[in-house]
């Protein structure tokens, strides 16, 4: 059978409060549940999936999810010889793939998604979603998308009719960024997301996702989110706002962004299944490979290289002491000295500073490449991440390709949603989409209100494990 037959199956289903309602399947119940019972499968207990009762789907979802973020790079590898599955998956501001690499390795356990399209203005990055997804995104400026509604109609033809549809809007996260100057709150980037909203209205998905950087939640930018949130409620979308620690997902690296999903009925939200003392690190996840100096290219990996530093910058990371070192007073750019004693205290502590073998690495950004912008030294090597290294940390599989520049390269992964948070988000949906619809009046719309003037004051007590509304 096609799986566009088999996408048009419907099978009724009961909720929680006895009211049917319909979702089109190919039998992925079963599928999921028989695969989260795996042998195969051993990092989360499939003692959590129930041998009988209403709700199987969530638990056996969730065995998945974790599976597929703690084994990423095996199931990569099947993923591109994976069946297509029954539901579509439009990926607006695509960017290097991160979000749809992560629904792609979903196949590979259960053939559940297909890529139906992919929107990015960026044409770097659309070279770089080519060449690892096989699908050419396009060239679009999502803002003119959802200005004139003529131009969905590239979008609308990628999508099988009658199937489940996920949509995912991870806008550019540099208009809320805590980095941004007041004079610059103002931003037009940060109207995408209320763009995005409207372009989601007109497609009327099964699911929306967005992942963005918890300074959205901020009172500056809390507008936006009441705009985009109201227009999907009068779409009659159920909303979760949330901010969630992806290390807590499988992620070796500390890095918070804001959650939002929306749904056509009632769903429970997601959350993270590692503890603090199970996270990730940095030797799990760049500890096998071989070493390079400073702007050196290695034959057998194209992305394993770094910037190639100035003498001065070489002798200030050499002085920085191993596995976690933070630079000594005085050593560095006179501007760092000049800077404390203007403060009467040290600043900027982290600069030049090297990453931890077995901690989680710092949030990886576009301007990872530089020791100068943060800790981003690599723990025993004289020099900074290179392509490959941020790439791993960021959470993507070991053969992903980038295309650019370094710089380019950089930005793309420093941008990007971790695959490996992806992949949970892909097994969590179809929980989500196949599992029986809790009551309404059980359900959680999360955060409702700006968690203050910024959000980077919060991430020490959330470490802590304080989560003060944060989910």
């Amino acid at each position: 059978m096609s799986s566009r037959l088999v996408a048009q199956q419907t099978i009724p289903r009961r909720n929680e409060v006895g009211v049917h309602t319909g979702v089109r399947t190919s039998g992925l119940e079963n599928r999921v549940i028989r695969r989260a019972l795996s042998s195969g499968f051993r990092s989360i207990p499939t003692e959590q999936v129930p041998s009988r009762g209403p709700d199987r789907i969530r638990p056996a979802a969730r065995v998945l999810a974790g599976e597929l973020a703690l084994h990423l790079d095996e199931f990569w590898q099947d993923a591109g010889r994976a069946e297509e599955g029954p539901v579509d998956v439009i990926d607006m501001f695509s960017g290097c793939g991160g979000m749809s690499a992560g629904f792609l390795a979903a196949n590979a356990v259960v053939p559940a998604y297909r890529l139906a399209a992919a929107v990015d203005v960026n044409t770097v990055a659309n070279s770089t979603y080519e060449a690892n997804l096989r699908l050419t995104p396009l060239a679009e400026d999502v803002a003119a998308i959802a200005s004139k509604g003529s131009r969905l109609v590239g979008i609308t033809s990628k999508r099988r009719a009658g199937t489940p549809l996920v949509l995912i809007g991870c806008s550019p996260c540099q208009g809320f960024s805590s980095h941004r100057n007041n004079a610059d709150r103002i931003d037009p980037r940060n109207s995408l997301f209320v763009d995005f909203a409207r372009i989601a209205s007109r497609l009327m998905p099964d699911a929306i996702l967005v992942e963005n950087v918890p300074e959205l939640l901020t009172e500056s930018h809390w507008p936006y989110i009441e705009k985009a949130i109201s227009i999907l409620r009068r779409c009659g979308y159920f909303v979760h706002l949330s901010v969630h620690n992806m290390a807590e997902f499988g992620l070796p690296q500390e890095r918070f962004r804001a959650l939002m999903i929306a749904m056509r009925h009632p769903f429970r939200p997601p959350q993270g299944f590692l503890a603090r003392e199970d996270f990730r690190t940095v030797r799990h996840a760049i500890g096998h490979l071989p070493p390079v100096r400073a702007g050196e290219r290695r034959s057998e990996d194209a992305m394993h290289y770094s910037a190639g530093h100035r003498q001065s910058t070489l002798e200030t990371i050499r002085a920085v002491p191993r596995d976690g070192g933070s630079r000594p007073e005085h050593v560095g750019p006179p501007c760092l000295r000049r800077a404390k004693d203007r403060n009467g205290r040290a600043v900027y502590e982290d600069v030049y500073g090297r990453l931890w073998w077995d901690r989680p690495a710092i949030t990886i950004t576009a301007y990872a490449r530089n020791p100068a912008s943060g800790r981003f030294g690599h723990p025993v090597q004289d020099r900074g991440l290179t392509v490959r290294e941020a790439a791993l940390l960021q959470g993507f599989p070991r053969g992903y390709w980038f295309a650019g520049t370094l710089d380019d390269r950089f930005r793309q992964i420093g941008n990007a949603v971790p695959p490996v948070f992806a992949a949970f988000l892909a097994a969590y949906v179809l929980g989500e989409m196949l599992g029986p619809v809790p009551s309404p009046d059980k359900f959680s719309r999360g955060i409702t209100q700006p968690v203050g003037t910024s959000f980077s004051r919060l991430i020490p007590a959330l470490k802590a494990g304080h989560r003060n509304g944060a989910t």
